[in-house]
């Protein structure tokens, strides 16, 4: 369990990185800015000598803002994007095409969707669930039912939940489970350190699989290239462990590139599985401390809603390249389980988002549960970068009486999104949010509670790279205790943080107020 008085002052120390993968970052920047560049340069000799293509290019972009206009998109992603395009014609047109598509190639949705085709059989919604849902409390079996029809991860009657304050608990928690894995061990995380976090994890997978278990890995190539290389890929193979990676980064202009797997799981043979916002690095269980002390959760889950983290992995596992040799036969993984619940009546939802489609599971999620909040909600995010629509749905909350709070770090680990984050402050406290800064260090938990009925737990950041460009993962529950501990969990954070309500209540000087529009403005492509 995690000890809070043990929790000591922020402090601060060099972040670790492994050199290779730190070259590598630096030489694919630079192979793609020059590429950006010479293609730049090209376009703008041919302006230079041929002046209808000049025209061309400013009527490509008036049809492109037109087209994005009539996206299903919130403004504060197509404003940026006009302005660009309209005043810098050549350059705003190569930058959408290349990022602002946010975009898969034809060919990458369509394996996804032959996947899913295949996969989502597997996790079909049962109707009584939702009617019993409904004689608890109507609100939130429409939030699951929302979920279950536009994901379409269905809710679950026969499994239990576990909510872990701290990662490390959560950590150790998974390890018991993958030594009593029996079957198969699947691992899908955005970042990985091989390092002390995951050296005994390792060690149990090589154990597992020299048992002839069927264990697999996968990791997110940004989100694990400060920490691992390629060499990590042949380690674990040579160990009977599968490997493979998520969208490689490669020195060339990839439309891809923008959409990362943020997601994080484990599941054990189909009857445990493990989510929540810790990835398998160091300083996500305070083994180092880049950035004060670091506040993760995570959750466990037992029974059939497991059923669910299987289909994410097995989606992404079989999808992500054509080469590699996928599952002909997904029946194994999903197994039918007598599970009898410890906990009656508790109701679990894990569901994963996506970016290759137009639904955003994730912030309408959020929105819901913020919308239909009548006594409290309460937030943490490491990010808050958000829509106009996210803003005043907590603005809208906040002013009809509800006791809405916010919790985001105090020590932040990138400081330019840390000053976009505080850029949206003033406008919710004017609105009646409270916002609270956490002083021990960072806080990287993604989680919401609402009136003591329904809570929220995963991947996904108040942010618009996690809302509209990853592919994430999160759990709805309620009617369980794992609901009061998350609260608890709140109720401990807050004497933690320092509430800077007051000093945002107060009016902004004409220059602080035009660049916090101007960042609020191009937030969205960060």
């Amino acid at each position: 369990m995690n000890n809070y008085t043990s929790i000591k002052p922020a402090t601060k120390e060099k972040k670790s990185a492994t050199k290779n993968s730190i070259m590598r970052v630096f030489l694919v920047a630079v192979a793609i800015l020059l590429q950006c560049y010479f293609l730049y340069l090209v376009l703008v000799q041919i302006e230079k000598n041929y002046e209808w293509v000049d025209q061309v290019a400013r009527m490509a972009a008036l049809l492109l803002c037109i087209a994005l206009f009539s996206m299903n998109k919130t403004a504060s992603m197509k404003m940026p994007w006009f302005i660009l395009m309209l005043t810098f014609p050549i350059a705003g047109t190569m930058i959408y095409l290349i990022v602002g598509l946010n975009g898969s190639s034809w060919r990458m949705r369509r394996r996804f969707e032959d996947i899913d085709a295949r996969l989502f059989p597997y996790i079909r919604q049962d109707p009584k669930v939702i009617k019993k849902m409904e004689e608890k409390n109507h609100t939130v079996a429409n939030m699951s039912r929302y979920i279950a029809r536009h994901a379409p991860f269905p809710v679950y009657d026969d499994s239990d939940i576990e909510f872990f304050s701290c990662a490390a608990d959560a950590l150790e928690a998974q390890k018991d489970a993958l030594r009593k894995a029996e079957k198969f061990i699947f691992m899908e995380y955005h970042a990985i350190e091989n390092a002390e976090s995951f050296a005994e994890i390792k060690e149990i997978l090589t154990e597992k699989a020299a048992e002839g278990l069927d264990v697999r890995i996968f990791y997110d190539d940004i989100g694990s290239i400060a920490f691992i290389n390629t060499d990590f890929i042949r380690e674990m193979r040579s160990r009977g462990v599968q490997c493979r990676v998520f969208n490689p980064v490669i020195p060339l202009v990839n439309v891809f590139l923008n959409n990362r797997d943020h997601r994080k799981i484990t599941v054990v043979d189909g009857k445990v599985g493990f989510t929540g916002g810790y990835n398998l690095a160091n300083e996500y269980f305070n083994i180092t401390h880049p950035y004060g002390y670091w506040k993760d959760t995570g959750v466990k889950i037992t029974g059939n809603a497991v059923r669910n983290l299987t289909m994410m992995f097995l989606e992404m596992w079989n999808a992500i390249r054509s080469k590699d040799k996928d599952d002909e036969d997904y029946e194994p993984f999903f197994p039918e389980l007598e599970y009898t619940q410890k906990e009656e009546g508790a109701l679990i939802q894990p569901y994963g988002d996506t970016p290759l489609d137009s639904e955003h599971v994730g912030e309408n999620v959020y929105l819901n549960a913020i919308s239909s909040a009548e006594r409290y909600v309460w937030i943490i995010t490491p990010y808050l970068v958000i829509t106009d629509e996210m803003n005043r749905a907590m603005g809208l909350a906040a002013e009809r009486g509800v006791d809405v709070r916010i919790i985001t770090p105090g020590i932040p680990d990138k400081r330019t999104i840390y000053t976009v984050t505080r850029s949206y402050y003033q406008r919710l406290v004017q609105d009646g949010v409270r916002i609270f800064e956490y002083t021990p260090g960072f806080c990287h938990a993604k989680q919401l509670i609402a009136d003591d009925r329904v809570a929220l737990c995963g991947t996904i950041n108040f942010d618009f790279r996690s809302l509209y460009h990853h592919f994430e993962d999160g759990v709805l529950f309620t009617n369980c205790k794992a609901v009061q501990d998350m609260k608890a969990d709140f109720e401990h954070c807050f004497p933690l943080c320092m509430e800077v309500t007051k000093k945002y209540k107060k009016t902004r000087n004409l220059l602080q107020r035009g660049w916090n529009s101007i960042l609020r403005l191009f937030s969205s492509l960060l």
